[in-house]
């Protein structure tokens, strides 16, 4: 099998020149990557280093700026010589400049502790005072370290719907009296500044690694200890300058920058996993190989280029033949080249449009005879239904007039059982026009009155358009001529147009408008209009065919349509139908009217 394989030796060439050059790319690639990876390491460090130094600078400041608050909200709680009404509108007013802050206590030397809080803030959480109070009893405060002069920052969160902090300072009064000072912060601010970097996880924990602010909520509201191997000692030594270490974690290795806060022993963390560096250096590997490949696969194809040159118009000639086998006859190939190839493919070009003419000749016979053999079958179906019809109409018409001649013409069944005699003949003389289509026979032809026909077809049809929310509206022009037609077939397509129009609105309401005026000197225009659905180019070139039909099996046979555009046909006139789907229909026909001569 193997020795049947044609392998020219100018692949086997540009193989071998491949190979060689892949390696030495391989080999400069890996180098370069190992080079970059250490360079990327020293710079996540630094970078580490740098954002927790700013974490940290960030949020001493906006703790020393909470401290500053709760001192003012300990002056105001404190301060005697204000009412007790004015100091309750005056910490109001305080919680809502300091919407951070949730709750304040104060520890006095002698005495209870004082406490308010924003009852809205804890209604909103589900909360109450005596979940303060527990909060409080189950992490007393270190009074007297906190009297001493420095301040205590812990992670106060009781519910995942109340994120807070709780701060600890020490307030002195005019009398020189120590008083403890707490609040309840919101942590909102906070988390915004650890969501700076989009590189790194920013949070704080104090010196043991329990975290105080995390973007993962949840271990806040778990409380959730993490061992971070940080020599707080040696941060402390160092002042504001961070340090970084590498430690494994529970979801992998990290790359960490830790700088201390400056405040209750707090450290900020910049954390990044260390596969960040290894995920950059192999994007780095990719892109060069990526680049490596394209570089090859361009020194390949250049070298095949003018190999191509000669084969590719045998190969657009060879896939030509197999469509045209397949019988898509309306290819080409185009060829460039002036030689032999390009003369043979002059020829096949010829060949095939010369089959593409023949084959569409073909298909346009076949419809034509699909069609004819329609309308055959039409002609026969017709004149079998109207044969059988007769006779029911022959019973109907003759009980009629019986019953006519014993009633009063005064009675009101009178005009009923005429209308239904009128209208019984004309269905007779409907039944004797399409045996006389189907037979080929010529229909009578008179002078006809556009404006009575379209009166009379009102009349008909305005009953059942009206059960079903359709007005009809009639809109004819004043002294229309007479045309040469029949009547009664005039009046069956203007009752089958009207009656589509009420079944293609499906029962909802609408409006059919029938319109006749002069188009030009010569030419009566008849117009039906609905405000219906509309019709899709796809059914709206096939409304003319027999048996064509969009409704349900058993209620339409498809002819309606096909019998009207025959009529008109037969009149020497011209039935269109214009519409779109949302934008309703109008059917046009256009009749000739009858010369002076003729009338």
């Amino acid at each position: 099998m193997l020795s049947r394989i044609r392998f020219p030796i100018r692949f086997k060439i540009l193989l071998t020149l491949l190979g060689v050059v892949t390696i030495a790319v391989s080999v400069i690639t890996f180098f370069m990557a190992n080079l970059f990876h250490n360079d990327k390491t020293v710079y996540i460090q630094d970078l580490a280093v740098m954002t927790a130094v700013s974490q940290a600078e960030k949020s001493r400041a906006l703790f020393d700026s909470y401290g500053e608050r709760l001192q003012v909200f300990a002056r105001l709680m404190l301060d005697r010589s204000i009412p007790t009404t004015s100091r309750g509108h005056l910490l109001r007013e305080t919680f809502e400049t300091y919407r951070d802050f949730v709750a304040i206590s104060l520890y006095p030397p002698e005495g209870e502790p004082i406490t308010v809080f924003d009852a809205a803030a804890l209604r909103q959480s589900g909360l109450e005072r005596s979940d303060l109070d527990r909060f409080a009893v189950e992490h007393p405060l270190p009074i007297e370290m906190i009297r001493s002069g420095k301040s205590e920052l812990i992670n106060a969160t009781l519910d995942d719907r109340l994120l807070v902090l709780r701060l600890a300072v020490a307030h002195i009064d005019n009398d020189g009296n120590t008083t403890v000072a707490t609040a309840l912060i919101r942590i909102e601010r906070l988390l915004a500044l650890c969501s700076q970097s989009d590189v790194f996880v920013t949070f704080l924990t104090d010196a043991w690694g329990r975290y105080l602010i995390h973007p993962d909520t949840g271990a806040m509201v778990a409380h959730t200890e993490e061992t971070i191997p940080v020599p707080f000692t040696q941060l402390e030594q160092m002042g504001n300058v961070g340090m970084v270490r590498e430690y494994h974690l529970q979801q992998g290795d990290v790359i960490a920058g830790i700088a201390p806060v400056g405040i209750s022993g707090l450290l900020a963390i910049a954390q990044i996993p260390k596969s960040a560096v290894y995920l950059t250096t192999r994007a780095l590997l990719s892109n060069m190989l990526y680049l490596s490949l394209a570089l090859l696969i361009f020194s390949a194809l250049l070298s095949l280029a003018w190999s191509r040159l000669i084969t590719r118009p045998l190969e657009q000639l060879s896939r030509a033949t197999r469509e045209l086998g397949q019988g898509h006859f309306d290819v080409n190939v185009q060829v460039n080249t002036r030689d032999e190839i390009r003369e043979l493919a002059d020829s096949f070009n010829s060949m095939a449009f010369e089959l593409d003419g023949r084959d569409k000749s073909l298909k346009t016979t076949q419809a034509a005879l699909v069609q004819s053999e329609k309308m055959s079958a039409f002609g026969q179906l017709g004149a079998g239904i109207a044969h059988e019809v007769k006779n029911p109409l022959a019973g109907i018409l003759g009980l009629t007039q019986l019953a006519l001649r014993r009633l009063d013409r005064d009675s009101p069944i009178y005009h009923n059982l005429e209308l239904v005699a009128k209208e019984t003949k004309r269905c007779q003389l409907i039944m004797e026009n399409l045996l006389r289509f189907a037979r080929k026979e010529e229909v009578a032809f008179d002078a006809v009155d556009i404006t009575r026909i379209i009166s009379d077809t009102a009349a008909i049809v305005e009953h059942q358009l009206g059960i079903n929310q359709i007005t009809l509206n009639t809109e004819v022009a004043q002294n229309l001529p007479t045309i040469e037609g029949n009547a009664n077939q005039l009046q069956q397509v203007l009752m089958n147009l009207a009656i589509n129009a009420q079944q293609a609105m499906k029962g909802g309401p609408g409006t059919v408008t029938i319109r006749a005026d002069l188009k030009g000197k010569n030419q009566l225009r008849i117009q039906i209009e609905d405000d219906g659905p509309g019709m899709p180019e796809a059914i709206r070139s096939k409304v003319f065919e027999p048996f064509f039909s969009t409704k349900p099996s058993g209620e339409g046979t498809g002819l309606g349509l096909s019998v009207s555009y025959g009529i008109i046909r037969e009149h020497r006139g011209e039935i269109s139908v214009r519409s779109a789907p949302g934008e309703g229909s109008i059917f046009t026909i256009v009749l000739p009217a009858m010369t002076a001569g003729k009338s």
